[in-house]
Formats: structure tokens, C-alpha cells, sequence
């Protein structure tokens, strides 16, 4: 747990335990220009009991905490914005593989007030002490109250959005150079893993386009954190594009990897009808000769033997030469 009580952008005081929340947010209320911020690392439902109470939350958007999966919106309860984002971040690997894990998602549960931010995450994926340092070296930017911190972790959230773009980017651009060149070293089952880990980021990305429209344009936010909100939406947007990019590529590289699979299947048809009707030719040679009647063509001749052989053999190789002519062979 992480909490701070920040006055004019600097942090005064910290809880030594969970029974200062109060205490600090009597404080943070009391006091002009003074905001607490609240960090929780996976809280266990009764500490998020405790901070219901403290903070006066609505008990909707804490069964929704609770949840492990949950979708990303944004609502209002009376004076407390409760948001929740999906972060994201790009998992390093050698190849890509039919069970290659390239995104990691985790959520982000936010809580603002007018003076207070509770912050909740999930998983390692997104992690705030270092945002927490970073902001705690600018005052300037804390003095515009929670909203501030809100700002901040979306437009680092954001910001590891078109991080991830781009390197699955460099994953797409080699699928793509792969499908096509000599041997086709990549599987459809490689594509398709591929595609499966954008989908993924791509359900964290474009869910976060209403509430940052939102964000953007709501009234009871200060001018100025609106303006730094629609920068953010600007920067998502570029992200949004780039991941809809992917997918229609992707989907074109597996329609292609498909139709290459297809041909490969259709050229091994012809290669084995080939050699099958060489082989039906001699058998149907052989099999009349078989047949052991009485009165049948140069059956006693020395040299029929042989010349049979050499008629079998002179038909095999035409055969072969015409379907090889054709590309069958």
C-alpha cells in the first residue's frame, strides 16, 4: 500500500497504518489545496470494505473491484468517478511460436474525488511506485488535485500503447516477410497465435476511446486537465490506428498463408494423380498379361518378355515427360 497526503503538490504526511486513512482524509478535506492519494496493490475485500467506509464509496463500483475480469468504462457516483482501464505491456521472445505470450494485460481501477485518488491495480503489468516518484518530483503538476494523478497514469498508459504497437509492428512486418519468402518458414498456427495476442491488446486499446471522450469533455473537470485529457485522447488515437492496421494485415497474411496452403495441398494432388496413373498403366500391362489365356499376342514368342518391359517402360517415361511438361511433376 502506498498513500500520501499532498498539500500545494508536496507530500506532508503518510499513514503508519490503515487506521490514518480517516485521519488524512479529514485532512485532505479540511485543508485547502490538499488532495490524498491512496495505492493499492490487489486488495483483499476487506481492506476495500475499510476504504469504502473512509471515502464513502458506492458499493457497486467495489463489487466491480472484486471482479478479476471486467470491462473498461467509466461512470459517476455523485461526486466520485470510478474508471477502469486495461493496461498493457509487450512481452519480449526470441520467435514467435504457436504459444508465443506477446501482450500482458492487467487492470486499473481509479476512484477520483475532490480530494482524494484511490488506485487499484492488478497483476505486475502496471506498476505505480515509480509513477508515484516521478509526480512526487513535480509539484507543479500536483497542485492541479487528483485529476493530475488520473492524467498521468492513463497518459502512461497510453504512451505503453504505442510502445506495444510498435514492436508487434516489427512482429507483423517479419510474419509478413516470412509468409513470403522461400521455404514460408511460418505456420498458420504462428499467424494465428499472432493474431490471437493482438486481439487481446486490441480489446485493452479501443474500449478506452469513450472514457477518454468523456474525460475530455466533462465540465466539473478543470479547463486546463481537460486540455491535457484531449492530448491523451490525441495520443490514443494514433495507437487505435496502429492496432487496426495490424489486424487488417494480419488478416490478409493468413487469407495468404491459407491460399499458399491451398496450393501446396492442390500441387501434391497432382504429383500423386501423376504417379498414380504411371502406375495404372503398368499394372493394367501386367494385369492383362495375367490373365493366362490360351491365345494371346506373342505369348510364345522368345522376345516378348522383353519387349513387353521395354513397351511398359517406353509408356512410363512418356507419361512422365508430359506431366512433367505440364508442371505436374
Amino acid at each position: 500500500m502506498g498513500c500520501d497526503l499532498f498539500v500545494d503538490g508536496v507530500a506532508v504526511e503518510s499513514p503508519g497504518s490503515a487506521a490514518d486513512l480517516a485521519r488524512l482524509h479529514e485532512q485532505a478535506r479540511a485543508r485547502e489545496g490538499a488532495f490524498l492519494w491512496l495505492d493499492l496493490h490487489e486488495p483483499t475485500e476487506a481492506a476495500l470494505t475499510r476504504v469504502a467506509e473512509v471515502f464513502g464509496l458506492h458499493p457497486l463500483p467495489i463489487e466491480d473491484v472484486l471482479q478479476r475480469e471486467q470491462r473498461v468504462k467509466i461512470e459517476r457516483y455523485d461526486d466520485v468517478v470510478f474508471l477502469v482501464v486495461r493496461a498493457a505491456q509487450y512481452v519480449e521472445h526470441e520467435q514467435l511460436t504457436t504459444t508465443s505470450e506477446i501482450v500482458s494485460t492487467g487492470f486499473v481501477r481509479i476512484f477520483a474525488g475532490s480530494r482524494f485518488v484511490l488506485t487499484m491495480s492488478q497483476g505486475t503489468v502496471m506498476e505505480l511506485g515509480s509513477l508515484r516518484a516521478d509526480l512526487g518530483s513535480d509539484p507543479m503538476t500536483l497542485t492541479q488535485g487528483p485529476w493530475a494523478v488520473v492524467h498521468a497514469i492513463l497518459d502512461r498508459i497510453v504512451d505503453g500503447y504505442v510502445d506495444i504497437a510498435a514492436e508487434m509492428q516489427t512482429d507483423v512486418d517479419e510474419a509478413e516477410a516470412a509468409v513470403f519468402a522461400a521455404g514460408t518458414p511460418v505456420t498458420v498456427e504462428q499467424i494465428y497465435q499472432l493474431k490471437r495476442q493482438l486481439m487481446r491488446f486490441k480489446a485493452a486499446v479501443l474500449p478506452l476511446q469513450r472514457p477518454l471522450a468523456v474525460l475530455s469533455g466533462r465540465q466539473f473537470l478543470p479547463r486546463e486537465i481537460r486540455r491535457y485529457f484531449g492530448d491523451v485522447a490525441d495520443q490514443h488515437a494514433t495507437a487505435v490506428e496502429q492496432v487496426l492496421l495490424l489486424d487488417d494485415v494480419l488478416n490478409a497474411l493468413l487469407q495468404a498463408r491459407l491460399t499458399q496452403v491451398s496450393v501446396d495441398q492442390n500441387d501434391d494432388m497432382r504429383k500423386i494423380a501423376s504417379w498414380a496413373a504411371i502406375a495404372a498403366l503398368v499394372t493394367s500391362i501386367a494385369g492383362i498379361y495375367g490373365m493366362n489365356f490360351t491365345h494371346m499376342p506373342e505369348l510364345r514368342w522368345t522376345w516378348g518378355y522383353p519387349a513387353v518391359l521395354l513397351v511398359m517402360g517406353a509408356a512410363c517415361a512418356g507419361l512422365y515427360a508430359v506431366f512433367k511438361r505440364s508442371g505436374w511433376l
